[in-house]
């Protein structure tokens, strides 16, 4: 049972790489017929030889002239076959590479558009690892396939046909004994799919655990966590090593226990062909051909079993990107969305449920609404659902049910692109794409003047700092921040969103990592960012929500209370008990 499924899987995997290969069927049809002329030609040199050596009738009777125009013959067939050859190298690269690139933006495309569900629930260096070591390893063993599997196949064609011509006896013989080498090459190569599976799964849980401990190596300094994580890290080596060394023991099997066998070929073909000679059946030099066919014949079948190894584990790592690909994508955008003339920013929630796990309800019954221009404050307890409400308003989530509308149109009714491009975000957890000061801060408005980006940094108290720097706002930073400060990424992140003032802002701990006295100054570019805009606030420091028009209390998924500030002091509820836990000093 297990075979037939792991066979079926083989097969599946195998069938959507040629759909991938099938756009590039010219390049595969002129790299056949190349190897084609390049195996003819190579087995004319056998026949070649075999002439000239007949031409060596005994000593002192050499016919040099017939000799000498074989010899030429030779030297243009290998000067033909190698040119051949390169070329035939040439398509294979571009027909490999062109596969893999295809491959490869199919993979991405499909990153684009898968709901945030599956990243948030995978190993972000698993999905890496399928993006890049394994669309490599796939890479490695399609070129070899390429390269070597048609032409080893059309080799063994081209000596069956020439050996007949010669003697169909030994070719009889040949034939026979052949299947002997392809069944110890079946038998062994088929075992060896699983382990390249394994191998490669466990290579992703590597490169997991890599990407989680580089990105948080002060977090594992600072609790002392080293010896743990090498230990993790050992445990999951120790099994990447034990299935990689499965894996090559068992495939490097194939091409010993192949030439073993193709070695016991090649003498009894020697053995008769001696015999033929002697009978006056075959001459010498026609019984040196039929060696060097020999030969010729079960090389093909050692580099097949090579290639049949580097096959499994190529199709071991198509399947795992194929698995990505194949990953349900998110709710696709309506095909005839609805698009709000003008933006207003009214957002309106109806009855919204919704859970990242059925089993354990988060938010059961929400509805909210914020008017054009309302700055609504959103407090609560740690786990209350303040970032997934904020997820739900980006539609980086949808609800189970319940409707959200923004200007009266549902939002699941219009485009994701249109929803996103009129809110702009600030989160807690900053991230800043590698290249330039002004490249990361005009990250949403790629058009914007030099002007526009200077103003807008002048009023997120970024201009100074960006100013110091050494190359000013060409000073080119390295992905996730480089060297600034936690603070300093957050002043980008700000003046990001600033330059693009789209007409609903959502800022999510906007401020957590500015200083006291900076953040103040940012409040007042706040306020006056936020005019006429309807803003979403974040925030566990309440004096940076005290000026909100409405501050929902959060509990439990839901709004528990809901106000000013003033009415919600007075209310002397969970809001008034946990502003006093701040200030009752």
């Amino acid at each position: 049972m297990k075979n037939r499924e792991k066979h079926s899987s083989q097969m599946q995997a195998l069938r959507r790489v040629l759909t991938y290969v099938r756009p590039h069927m010219p390049l595969l049809m002129l790299s056949l017929l190349l190897n084609l002329l390049t195996v003819v030609l190579s087995l004319l040199i056998p026949i070649l030889i075999g002439r000239g050596i007949d031409c060596i009738l005994a000593a002192g009777n050499v016919d040099f002239t017939r000799l000498l125009t074989l010899l030429g013959q030779i030297v243009a067939c290998i000067g033909a076959s190698a040119l051949f050859q390169w070329l035939s190298g040439l398509l294979n690269n571009r027909l490999t590479y062109g596969t893999v690139r295809d491959i490869r933006q199919d993979a991405f495309r499909r990153i684009q558009v898968l709901p945030l569900s599956f990243l948030d629930s995978r190993p972000v260096g698993d999905t890496v690892s399928r993006m890049v070591s394994d669309v490599d390893t796939f890479a490695d063993g399609l070129l070899m396939g390429f390269t070597q599997f048609f032409s080893g196949v059309m080799t063994i064609i081209g000596t069956l046909i020439f050996m007949l011509t010669l003697s169909p006896l030994i070719t009889l013989a040949v034939f026979i004994l052949t299947p002997l080498s392809l069944f110890v090459a079946r038998f062994i190569s088929s075992r060896t799919y699983r382990m390249f599976r394994l191998q490669s799964s466990t290579r992703g849980e590597q490169t997991a655990l890599i990407d989680e401990t580089v990105g948080n190596q002060k977090l594992i300094l600072a609790f002392s966590h080293e010896q743990a994580s090498l230990e993790q890290f050992d445990e999951i080596n120790s099994r990447l090593e034990e299935c990689s060394l499965k894996a090559t023991f068992f495939s490097s099997l194939v091409n010993p226990s192949t030439r073993f066998v193709n070695a016991l070929v090649y003498a009894a073909v020697a053995l008769i062909g001696a015999l033929t000679v002697l009978a006056g059946g075959l001459s010498v030099g026609g019984l040196t051909s039929f060696l060097s066919y020999a030969n010729q014949y079960t090389k093909p079948f050692n580099e097949i079993s090579g290639v049949i190894t580097e096959l499994q584990n190529a199709l071991a790592c198509a399947a795992r990107i194929f698995e990505l690909i194949d990953e349900e994508a998110q709710t696709p955008d309506p095909d005839k969305p609805e698009e709000p003339t003008s933006v207003m920013g009214h957002f309106s929630l109806e009855h919204i449920r919704f859970s990242y796990d059925e089993s354990r309800p988060l938010i059961t019954d929400l509805s909210l609404n914020a008017a054009p221009g309302t700055r609504v404050a959103i407090v609560g307890p740690t786990g209350c659902g303040k970032t997934t409400l904020i997820n739900l308003l980006m539609r980086f989530y949808d609800p189970q049910s319940g409707i959200i509308r923004l200007d009266g149109v549902r939002t699941d009714a219009m485009r994701r692109s249109t929803l996103r491009r009129n809110i702009g975000m600030v989160l807690q957890d900053t991230w800043l794409p590698a290249g330039t000061i002004r490249e990361i801060i005009t990250f949403g408005r790629p058009e914007a003047t030099e002007e526009e980006v200077i103003a807008a940094a002048k009023a997120s108290h970024a201009h100074s700092f960006i100013r110091r720097l050494p190359q000013g706002y060409d000073t080119p930073i390295a992905e996730g921040g480089g060297s600034l400060s936690q603070g300093l990424q957050q002043l980008l992140c700000i003046t990001r969103v600033m330059l693009a003032l789209p007409p609903v802002l959502i800022l999510d701990e906007a401020t957590s990592s500015i200083d006291i006295r900076t953040e103040q100054r940012i409040q007042k570019a706040f306020a006056a960012m936020m005019q006429g805009r309807t803003s979403f606030i974040v925030a566990h420091r309440l004096s940076t929500i005290k000026n909100a028009d409405i501050i929902l209390m959060m509990k439990d998924g839901n709004v528990i209370e809901q106000g000013s500030h003033e009415q919600l002091l007075r209310n002397n509820g969970s809001y008034a008990a946990l502003y006093r836990s701040q200030f009752e000093q």
